[in-house]
């Protein structure tokens, strides 16, 4: 058995890091999913039987948002995408490059199906899931810091890491030492995780089934919208920043649609 600073060789066999990371954050997930379920009275198999598939289809969801919305250091002004020229990188998912949004979309068309095939009800799912997704993100951006593939700004702080030459874009190649947004990313994401089981446990009475969902999608885009102010190499559609774009977007929506509820729900009960 060798170990690298990317994985563990066992024979022919080569087991990345990013990987382990990725999968371990779906068990957590998943423990944290199944034991709520089993609060509400629900049954916690449906976590298990459903995890897989959860998974598959938020990995396909968060490859494909990367392909067509590469880093600049990856398609420069000019060139053809990467993924486009070469389709074979397309599946070569232990180098990295997932993109949330995607995972967040193919995941939840996985379980929009999944719950239509079992009769059950998607809003009432979703709830339970939203803080375990934010587990699972929590510990999967480490993957991110196993690839050095997700730093921030130089800087000179005291928690600085360092990033590898070969891992840095041209803009910042003299520079050694980044923000660790990967960082900065899960342990927000842990304390957006700890907020949603909070008001699930303290205003259950008063919620809607979707409104813990909702609330994720308020919760996470702005982490999202305030990190990618220093994020290095963010992917751009045109002039604009691709995901702050859309994170800004997604929580303007989302802050709406759960006023709009609230204030619905408060009438009806006049």
């Amino acid at each position: 058995m060798l170990i690298d600073s990317l994985g563990i060789h066992l024979g022919p066999l080569y087991i990345r890091f990013y990987g382990i990371i990725i999968i371990t954050g779906a068990i957590a997930g998943g423990y944290l999913a199944s034991t709520e379920a089993k609060r509400l009275k629900l049954d916690p198999s449906f976590v298990w039987d459903l995890l897989t598939w959860l998974l598959i289809g938020g990995i396909i969801g968060a490859r494909l948002y990367h392909v067509v919305t590469p880093s600049p250091s990856m398609m420069p002004a000019g060139q053809p995408n990467p993924y486009f020229t070469d389709p074979i990188k397309i599946v070569q998912l232990w180098r990295g490059g997932l993109g949330i949004p995607g995972g967040l979309l193919g995941g939840a068309l996985t379980l929009w199906l999944y719950t239509k095939l079992k009769n059950e009800s998607f809003p009432k799912w979703a709830d339970i899931l939203m803080p375990a997704v934010l587990l699972g993100q929590a510990i999967g951006r480490w993957g991110n810091f196993v690839n050095q593939e997700l730093y921030g700004l130089p800087t000179n702080l005291p928690w600085r890491i360092y990033i590898a030459p070969q891992n840095r874009t041209a803009e910042y190649v003299d520079y050694s030492y980044f923000h660790p947004l990967f960082l900065y990313e899960s342990l927000l994401n842990l304390l957006g995780c700890i907020l949603l089981l909070w008001i699930s446990r303290k205003h259950n009475n008063k919620l809607i089934p979707g409104d813990i969902t909702l609330a994720y999608f308020v919760v996470y885009p702005c982490i999202r919208f305030l990190l990618e102010f220093i994020r290095v190499d963010s992917s751009r559609i045109a002039t604009l920043n691709a995901n702050q774009t859309l994170m800004a977007i997604v929580a303007l929506l989302s802050a709406i649609a759960l006023i709009y509820r609230k204030q619905m729900s408060k009438n009806n009960t006049i």
